[in-house]
C-alpha cells in the first residue's frame, strides 16, 4: 500500500510513496550501524557545528518547511512558522549545551578516581506523530545526534514529505549519510526494525495503544524505550487568578494546533464563585474563532489532520451529550470539503461518563465546577493521564499545594503548558515514561558508565 500525503483542508492527493521493501530497509539499518561506528567518535565540536548549521537551514527555509507542514496535516501557517523556529531553537540549544551535559561526572569514593561517563548507545528508532511533524522529530534528533547516536525516523504515514524534508536538512547541515535516515515503512514493518539487533533503543510519541505495542516488543528484546503518549490536561482556575488572562490563555491552550496536541488543556476546572464569568468569556471567545483555510493568516483553526480523527471526535462529543453533558457551543462537523470541526464547549459532564476518561483530540473543551481547591485537585487527578497541568491562582498556599499534589509530569502556574528545550518534558501514569529535552532528555539514550580506578 502506498504512503500518501493528502491535504486535509481539501482532500487533494499531494504525493504518494512506495514503502521500503524488506531488503531496502535492511540496507538502511546496516548503513546506520556502520555510520555509528565512526560518528560516535566525532568530537562534540564537530557535531555541534553540524547542528548549528541545521538551525541555520531551518531559519532560512522557514516558509517552505511551514508550507509543507500546513499542506500535509492542516495546522495554520502561522503556527507552522512558529514550529520551525522552535526546531531551530532546540538545535542551537543542544549544539551549545550537549558537551557540558554529557561531561564526565566525578563521584568521590575510596578509589583514587571514580566517575560517570556518558556514551551513545547506537541507532535509535523514533516513531513520531503527525501533529507536530517537525518539532516532535527535532526534539528527539537534536539531543540524540549530539550524544553521538544515529537516528532512524518512522514518521506518521500522512506526513511523508515532512519526514523526507527533515532528512535532507541533516544531510545539508553536514551530518554523514546514515546519521539520520527516514524510513518510509508501514506500521507492520516496525516489528522488523525493533527486532533487529543493530537497533539499540526506541522512542515513541503517539497513542496509548501504539505505546503499549512498541514497549511490549522492545521489552521482549530488552531495549530501552521512552514513551510520550496521550494527555487530558487539567486547567484549574481559582478565585484569586487574573480571570481575563486565564480565559484568553485557556482558549489558546485548548485550540493550539487545531486542538490536536497531547499537552493541550482539555479539562477546565473552575472555582464555583468565578465559574459563570469564566464560562461566558470562554464560550464567547471560542465562538469568535475563524475556521477555514490554514494557509490564510486570518484563520484561527484549520482542519483536523484526517477524516477519521474528525469523525471520532464527533462521536465522543455526541456520546458526552448522551450521558448528560450540556452543549454550550459547536458540537458538529462542518459540511463540505476538508476535515473541519466546530470549536466546541461542553459542560456538566459526569465523571462516570466514559468520555471523561478519554482524550479529546480536537477543538473541544470540557468545563467543570469545583467548590474549592480540594475538589479541583481531586477532579484534576481523576484521570488515567498525567502529562501536564496548568494552575491559575495568586494565593501562595494554593500554588504550593497544587505543585505538590497535581499528578502530572509538569505543572505550569499562571501560564500555558508548553515544551521548552531547557526543561525536561514527559508524563506519568498512562501518559508515558522517560523524559525528552533538557539535560535529562539527552541522558535517556546513553550508557551511563561507572568508572572506578584504584
Amino acid at each position: 500500500m502506498a504512503i500518501a500525503s493528502i491535504n486535509p483542508a481539501s482532500g487533494e492527493l499531494l504525493a504518494e510513496f512506495v514503502p521500503l521493501s524488506s531488503s531496502e530497509l535492511d540496507l538502511k539499518l546496516d548503513r546506520a550501524a556502520r555510520t555509528f561506528r565512526y560518528f560516535r567518535k566525532l568530537s562534540f565540536a564537530a557535531r555541534a557545528e553540524c547542528m548549528a548549521k541545521a538551525a541555520e537551514i531551518l531559519d532560512s527555509g522557514k516558509r517552505n518547511f511551514a508550507e509543507i507542514m500546513t499542506a500535509e496535516m492542516g495546522k495554520t501557517l502561522v503556527s507552522a512558522l512558529a514550529e520551525v523556529e522552535k526546531c531551530a531553537w532546540v538545535c542551537r540549544y543542544y549544539s551549545e549545551n550537549a558537551e557540558q551535559q554529557l561531561a564526565d561526572e566525578t563521584v568521590r569514593t575510596n578509589a583514587s578516581q571514580s566517575f560517570m561517563r556518558f556514551q551513545p548507545l547506537g541507532p535509535v528508532l523514533a516513531i513520531m506523530p503527525w501533529n507536530f511533524p517537525f518539532w516532535q522529530v527535532f526534539r528527539f534528533a537534536a539531543p540524540a545526534l549530539m550524544a553521538g547516536n544515529v537516528g532512524l525516523l518512522k514518521h506518521a504515514p500522512n506526513v511523508p514529505q515532512c519526514a523526507l524534508a527533515i532528512e535532507r536538512i541533516f544531510l545539508q547541515a553536514g551530518f554523514p549519510e546514515g546519521a539520520f535516515q527516514t524510513l518510509l515503512i508501514e506500521t507492520e514493518q516496525v516489528e522488523q526494525v525493533l527486532d533487529d539487533a543493530r537497533v539499540m533503543a526506541a522512542t515513541l510519541t503517539g497513542s496509548e495503544a501504539a505505546g503499549q505495542s512498541v514497549a511490549a516488543q522492545a521489552g521482549r528484546n530488552i531495549k530501552k524505550t521512552v514513551l510520550e503518549l496521550g494527555g487530558s490536561d487539567p486547567f484549574i482556575v481559582m478565585p484569586t487568578a487574573n480571570l481575563e488572562e486565564a480565559i484568553s490563555t485557556g482558549v489558546k491552550a485548548r485550540t493550539v494546533n487545531n486542538g490536536q496536541s497531547c499537552i493541550a488543556a482539555k479539562r477546565f476546572i473552575i472555582a464555583d464563585e468565578i465559574y459563570d464569568a469564566f464560562e461566558r468569556g470562554f464560550v464567547q471567545q471560542m465562538r469568535s474563532f475563524k475556521v477555514g483555510d490554514p494557509m490564510d493568516s486570518a484563520t484561527d483553526i484549520g482542519p483536523l489532520a484526517m477524516a477519521r480523527i474528525r469523525d471520532n471526535l464527533d462521536r465522543q462529543v455526541k456520546a458526552a451529550m448522551d450521558t448528560g453533558a450540556r452543549l454550550l457551543t459547536g458540537g458538529n462537523k462542518i459540511e463540505g470539503a476538508g476535515n473541519f470541526y466546530q470549536p466546541t464547549v461542553l459542560a456538566d459532564l459526569g465523571r462516570d461518563s466514559k468520555v471523561f476518561r478519554q482524550e479529546l483530540f480536537g477543538p473541544v473543551a470540557m468545563l467543570f465546577r469545583a467548590c474549592d481547591i480540594e475538589e479541583a485537585l481531586q477532579i484534576a487527578n481523576d484521570s488515567p493521564f498525567g502529562l501536564a497541568s496548568s494552575f491559575w491562582s495568586n494565593d501562595a498556599t494554593e500554588i504550593a499545594k497544587a505543585i505538590d499534589e497535581l499528578e502530572t509530569g509538569q505543572v505550569f502556574v499562571n501560564g500555558m503548558a508548553a515544551s521548552d528545550p531547557r526543561l525536561p518534558f514527559g508524563g506519568i501514569k498512562r501518559s508515558g515514561y522517560g523524559r525528552e529535552l533538557g539535560s535529562l532528555g539527552i541522558q535517556e539514550f546513553v550508557n551511563i558508565k561507572t568508572v572506578w580506578v584504584r
